[in-house]
């Protein structure tokens, strides 16, 4: 315990500093949760913060009474899974958006462009980062043998709690020695033997006995010793499934709707006559009085945006239907399907038959793409719903092995695909096409359709594509994936067979 500061001051402090969020950002809690940061501290603190000071030493004048009262909600609270999600969340924004750690930890959202450090996003709602928070997400990515983030994280908690005015406090997972430690570790790990040791004789200052220490200390020593200068490579990003395309995914995420410039990294402004808006019927007798605003945005692979394709209250009573079953999001692996990291959502399946607003919007569907969309022709109305960080990396809708999940319906591949996007997001969410090079922004209300096979039948590799991670907002989507059994008169092959 920090000298001079009492246990009822201790226990002050952190009421006060729960009651001046609630104060200032929980009135209005729509858009407060809708900022990441705001989002994991308040994770962090149902799960961990509350637990510390309940079962803390200094809580035992009123124990029994706080714990009690702890446990009867504990059920409902987040679970260790929930924060350490949280905390990979907010280090894949700092990824893909290339945000400073540094910033973040001042609640902003900021990178360096030019050399000059900008504001991506201004959030009407925004709060700081203590050391400790900092020192959570750095040991998670740390328990992940992740030290490019661990590094960065950890030095930025170390910065904090040296900062800080108040030491250490009863809801605190982790000390300035605990940041200390694991940082030392993690810059071992990435072969900055100096620093290592820096910080590990800085330790021995606060712990001059420990043992494991001592014996860190004499190891770094005798590393640096036979290392040459160059021994420390520096830090490196973490691999991933979908390297090859990492660095167009991101740019394409960054530019949040928009193409590319390959050489450059910059939007490119261009004018296509050959793409164009319309009042589109299809030729349907029932769209003749109310046709639907569509935009082209590409003609390979052909991407079609609808506006307004769904009324507010539409959008709600989907949402709402779906709450009861949403879970965990999966992907095929192998005959089965998973739970993976490279997609972070929840989703829940509807039919027709229990929710009457799933019959609608699938004859809406079918009268706009002239196809069959009801179940087996169509797969029932998945809702998905994209947390603080949630994202899909670059993937196909469309199955690229005999033994996908895909065909147990029994009716072919995905032809095609229709997405609806049931709520806007103030940043991020952007769906992003890699091998065709742009990306859509989330367009509340609108549906986005595109063919994920080509006439023969063969996959259309340009589809490639991927959900943006949201930054800032609450991205709610609703996919129709219809399938080639049943279209055959509907949409006919070419006489090219290389169509």
């Amino acid at each position: 315990m920090t000298p001079g500061l009492s246990v009822g001051m201790k226990r002050f402090t952190f009421y006060a500093k729960v009651s001046d969020l609630h104060k200032e950002l929980y009135n209005e809690a729509g858009s407060a949760m809708a900022n990441p940061l705001v989002a994991f501290t308040l994770i962090k603190r149902l799960h961990s913060e509350w637990l510390n000071v309940v079962y803390s030493n200094e809580a035992l004048e009123n124990a029994q009474a706080l714990r009690s009262s702890f446990e009867e909600e504990e059920a409902d609270l987040p679970k260790l899974e929930d924060l350490q999600g949280a905390a990979n969340g907010l280090m894949r924004l700092q990824d893909v958006y290339a945000l400073q750690v540094a910033s973040l930890a001042r609640g902003r959202f900021q990178r360096v462009t030019n050399g000059q450090t900008v504001d991506i996003y201004l959030p009407a709602v925004s709060v700081p980062l203590s050391g400790d928070d900092c020192f959570l997400v750095g040991k998670v990515a740390y328990e992940q043998k992740d030290y490019y983030h661990s590094v960065q994280w950890l030095e930025e908690s170390v910065r904090l709690f040296r900062a800080a005015e108040v030491g250490w406090s009863p809801e605190n997972e982790g000390t300035l020695e605990d940041a200390l430690d694991h940082l030392a570790f993690s810059h071992f790990k990435t072969g900055n033997f100096s620093y290592a040791l820096s910080l590990s004789q800085e330790l021995l200052h606060h712990d001059p006995t420990n043992g494991r220490l001592l014996q860190n200390v004499e190891e770094y020593e005798k590393l640096l010793v036979a290392a040459s200068p160059a021994t420390a490579d520096g830090l490196r990003r973490p691999t991933c499934t979908y390297l090859r395309t990492r660095d167009t995914y991101e740019r394409l995420c960054q530019t949040q709707g928009t193409q590319v410039s390959i050489t450059s990294n910059q939007p490119i402004q261009f004018e296509n006559p050959e793409l164009f808006c319309d009042y589109f019927t299809n030729d349907h007798p029932a769209l003749l009085l109310l046709p639907l605003k569509r935009e082209v945005l590409r003609l390979q692979p052909f991407v079609v945006l609808y506006h307004t394709f769904v009324t507010d209250a539409e959008a709600e009573d989907i949402k709402r239907a779906a709450q009861p079953g949403l879970r965990r999001s999966v992907v095929a692996a192998g005959e089965k399907q998973a739970a993976a990291e490279y997609r972070i959502s929840k989703s829940a399946w509807l039919k027709g038959s229990a929710h009457s607003i799933v019959g609608k919007l699938d004859h809406r569907i079918s009268m706009l793409t002239g196809l069959k969309v009801h179940h087996p022709y169509g797969e029932y109305l998945q809702v998905v719903n994209y947390g603080i960080g949630g994202h899909y990396e670059p993937h196909f809708d469309h199955a690229t092995s005999p033994s996908s999940p895909v065909f147990r319906l029994k009716t072919g591949n995905r032809v095609a695909t229709f997405m609806i996007y049931l709520s806007s997001v103030e940043a991020g969410g952007s769906t992003a096409f890699i091998y065709a090079n742009f990306s859509v922004p989330v367009v509340e209300k609108a549906a986005i359709f595109w063919w994920n096979l080509r006439r023969n039948g063969q996959g259309d590799v340009d589809t490639l594509h991927a959900g943006c991670p949201v930054l800032i907002g609450d991205k709610w989507v609703a996919n129709k994936w219809i399938h080639e059994f049943g279209q055959e008169f509907l949409h006919r092959c070419s006489l090219n067979p290389e169509e």
